[in-house]
């Protein structure tokens, strides 16, 4: 996994500390920086473009003179700068081919940086690591993300898997374990190697509830960190969940889990039987 990367930013009289590798992009608008991060939370700071460049250091790439991206949040470029929570930004056109550049020199430096030595090295290796896993209820498994020349994410390979994940799934383990999804499954649908992209890359710990239609079912799927370049995932078939409303405080739980922070009102929340 990878460590935090703090820094602070002076504005005034006031100090912000913040993630550096929880930073997506940054808008200027004069000297205001409008810092958005991977959480969703946005930070508005007085500072000079100059100034954070200086801050936040390497690994972000001016798209325009009036924006920074992180290169650990690009997808990849096209006609935008796609970053791997799905938005699309503008950049300056003649640029593309020297952010292009910037961004595989980036990678392939940001990899061999944190290249992990205590990653199993064979297929026993992981099933010994995660021999806990191996009788769970719940499908589980570690996936390595597949990266093409230009250290983009393109697909991923199963590095452990228990017999669950073969149940739901549909295909049995030993097809699995060592193959690629994307050679098991042709229709792979890229929404899954986003979010899973941003687990291993960002070190973030996502829910993704989602219709998969490679094995037509409705998931509910929990990615986090493991290996660098890896993600665990627990899946969950979506029909058979079942929720307990334990208390009345189930409410404002339910609340706090689909984002409705300030609610107040119990009778405007969602209820569940």
């Amino acid at each position: 996994m990878y460590a935090s990367k703090l820094v602070t930013i002076t504005s005034g009289k006031k100090e912000y500390v913040l993630d550096a590798t929880r930073i997506l992009y940054v808008q200027m608008k004069r000297n205001d920086a409008f810092i958005h991060m991977s959480d969703g939370e946005l930070y508005d700071i007085r500072v000079t473009l100059r100034e954070l460049r200086e801050i936040l250091g390497s690994g972000f790439l001016l798209a325009h003179r009036s924006c920074l991206v992180s290169a650990r949040a690009i997808h990849g470029i096209t006609d935008t700068i796609n970053l791997i929570n799905g938005e699309k930004l503008e950049y300056t056109v003649r640029r593309k081919r020297q952010l292009r550049e910037e961004l595989q020199v980036w990678r392939a430096s940001f990899i061999k940086d944190h290249e992990q030595r205590n990653a199993p090295a064979t297929p026993e290796g992981y099933r010994a690591h995660y021999a806990s896993f191996d009788n769970m209820p719940f499908a589980f498994t570690d996936i390595e993300m597949v990266l093409d020349g230009q250290r983009q994410a393109v697909d991923w390979v199963f590095r452990y898997g228990n017999d669950a994940l073969a149940r739901l799934e549909k295909v049995p383990l030993d097809q699995l374990i060592g193959h690629s999804f994307g050679s098991i499954f042709p229709n792979m649908d890229g929404k899954w190697l986003r979010c899973y992209e941003r687990a291993a890359f960002l070190g973030e710990t996502l829910e993704l509830i989602d219709y998969s239609p490679e094995i037509d079912t409705y998931l509910k799927v929990v990615c986090f960190p493991t290996f660098t370049g890896h993600c665990g995932c627990i899946l969950f078939d979506i029909k058979n969940i079942n929720y307990a409303r334990s208390s009345p405080d189930a409410d404002r739980a339910l609340a706090l889990y689909f984002g409705y922070e300030e609610a107040t009102d119990r009778s405007s929340l969602p209820h569940v039987n």
